[in-house]
């Protein structure tokens, strides 16, 4: 396949994940930058101290998103990007990121990135981030985000996190510090299969009175993969925090979980949850008595339950 038709399948798979990039985005193709482009109210700069940019949204701001997709289509590429984000008081914004790896070659492509969000006082951020990675080479295809995220008072994040199959080896590490009234929602989810592995490090940590902090994480992991869950809730004052972790195991898969909680406060109300277990027999029945084959039936299952 020409480079030319490979970047335009990637994109238009990146595409189908995130949207198109509309209004503010910085689009980056094999450590490069494409297109950045700012709008009146989001400002995008590139770093001059290291590799990465800076997106400043300005107070007041409702209603806009800012796009930054990664694409990578040659191998041997290895980077690492710090991106932050400063998110003026009383903001309400949607920051979408879409990470997509191409590798048809012998050598590792990997991306490493560090996106920190400083969210103001009552505003409230919606962050997608979707991996994506294909390609028939030999090289690994690898991504290990880190994400950090402070909020000030009221100030609220939903994060949503998805990565179905294509990354040969994920890292992912996550702290959302919640200060008083804040609120942080992440919800996680995951496919690994054939030989894949996969790692999920989230610490949320409520620090303010009446700070709330939810995690909800989904996986399937199929063939000889692997994965290991560390979630973990700290309430320092009044708060409020739940973990929730369920995983359907397939074929040689192994997974581990293992939520924790820490409450420093005796005002802090703090549960945890997981649950790991394989496809019930009675659901397979059921749908394979409507016609579809027990391939179709598990494909339907696992769809339902990583939507």
């Amino acid at each position: 396949m020409m480079e030319s038709q490979v970047d335009r399948s990637l994109l238009e798979k990146i595409a189908d994940l995130i949207g198109k990039p509309v209004g503010a985005f910085n689009i980056r193709k094999d450590s490069g930058c494409d297109g950045r482009q700012s709008t009146e109210h989001i400002q995008i700069t590139g770093k001059e101290d290291k590799p990465g940019i800076d997106i400043r949204i300005k107070a007041g701001t409702v209603g806009e998103t800012c796009h930054i997709p990664v694409i990578i289509t040659k191998p041997g590429i290895e980077e690492m990007v710090y991106n932050d984000f400063y998110i003026g008081e009383n903001c309400d914004v949607e920051i979408v990121a879409g990470c997509g790896i191409h590798n048809c070659g012998a050598e590792t492509s990997r991306h490493d990135g560090i996106h920190t969000f400083y969210v103001g006082k009552n505003s409230r951020v919606h962050y997608t981030e979707k991996h994506y990675g294909d390609g028939d080479g030999t090289g690994g295809r690898i991504m290990n985000p880190q994400t950090v995220v402070y909020l000030e008072e009221g100030a609220s994040i939903r994060m949503d996190t998805t990565q179905i199959r294509g990354i040969d080896s994920t890292k992912r590490d996550t702290k959302i510090v919640c200060g008083k009234g804040a609120e942080a929602v992440i919800t996680e989810r995951l496919l690994t299969h054939g030989d894949q592995v996969a790692e999920s490090d989230m610490e949320i940590v409520l620090d303010g009175e009446d700070a709330k902090g939810r995690v909800i994480s989904r996986s399937v992991a199929q063939d000889r993969s692997s994965q290991v869950f560390y979630p973990r809730m700290v309430g320092n004052a009044q708060c409020f925090g739940h973990v929730q972790c369920d995983s359907i195991i397939m074929g040689n898969a192994k997974i581990r979980s293992i939520p924790a909680i820490t409450a420093n406060c005796t005002e802090a109300q703090l549960i945890h949850e997981a649950a790991i277990g394989k496809i019930a027999g009675d659901q397979l029945l059921k749908l394979e008595t409507l016609g579809l084959t027990e391939e179709e039936a598990e494909d339907c299952i696992l769809k339902g339950f990583l939507a």
